[in-house]
């Protein structure tokens, strides 16, 4: 069985924390075999983390979370970044251009400052018969949600829906990375692909942080990671 973590942040991300040799390591160390970087509205982490895979044994999808006008969208195996701020089946369809694929991130959850796709936008999506064969995942799991009834809406709509679940960790903090993760028969990205389009995918948990955690974890880590994070920043 693989593992796979697709939804994490990097200092690419305005609220993360590591940078992505850092990300790569701690992946490594967890198990991972495959893991998607997704900073908001960013995909330069992304590509990097591509390049620096092998060194760490690890396979990475390129991925980015898009702001788009009616929630947050992870758009995975793409190498160019699209617009925030687009209709989500556009955004969607221009995935697809890419050959990419996507999955939906936290459904329906809501504070602190979340940006989820309600369940009416995702049926939507998957009625249109081109977004519809690029929507394949919905996150059932979310880690690092503070909106934990979130988790449980997601998984009643992917089976309401018949869609693939997935498990991520949403990682801002290295400590998060495969808190929560998808398993899947084989080891390679295209076997996970196939069995995110058959909805053989299945979620694995660790342990559950609370509020108190997450939150405080991430802030001390924002704090120390000040200096770093002005590096992507100034390269932009």
């Amino acid at each position: 069985m693989g593992l796979a973590d697709l939804h994490m942040h990097t200092i690419f991300s305005y609220d993360g924390t590591a940078t992505v040799p850092a990300v790569l390591k701690r992946a490594s160390q967890v198990g991972l075999d495959i893991l998607a970087i997704t900073d908001h509205d960013e995909i330069r982490g992304a590509l990097q983390a591509e390049q620096l895979a092998p060194k760490y044994g690890l396979q990475v999808i390129p991925g980015v979370e898009i702001t788009t006008a009616e929630g947050d969208l992870l758009a995975l195996s793409i190498r160019k970044l699209i617009p925030a701020g687009l209709p989500l089946i556009e955004t969607i369809q221009r995935v697809g251009e890419q050959g990419g694929f996507c999955i939906a991130p936290h459904p329906m959850a809501t504070g602190m400052s979340m940006k989820s796709l309600s369940a009416y936008s995702i049926r939507r999506a998957l009625l249109d018969q081109q977004a519809g064969r690029i929507l394949i995942g919905i996150e059932t799991y979310n880690a690092t949600t503070l909106d934990r009834e979130g988790n449980i809406g997601a998984k009643i709509l992917a089976e309401r829906l018949s869609v693939a679940e997935t498990g991520s960790s949403d990682a801002h903090v290295l400590e998060a990375i495969g808190l929560g993760a998808t398993t899947f028969a084989g080891q390679t990205i295209p076997e996970l692909v196939a069995a995110l389009w058959m909805g053989t995918t299945q979620v694995q948990k660790g342990p559950e942080w609370n509020a108190l955690q997450t939150l405080g974890l991430w802030a001390a880590n924002y704090l120390a990671s000040a200096p770093v994070r002005l590096i992507p920043a100034l390269a932009g």
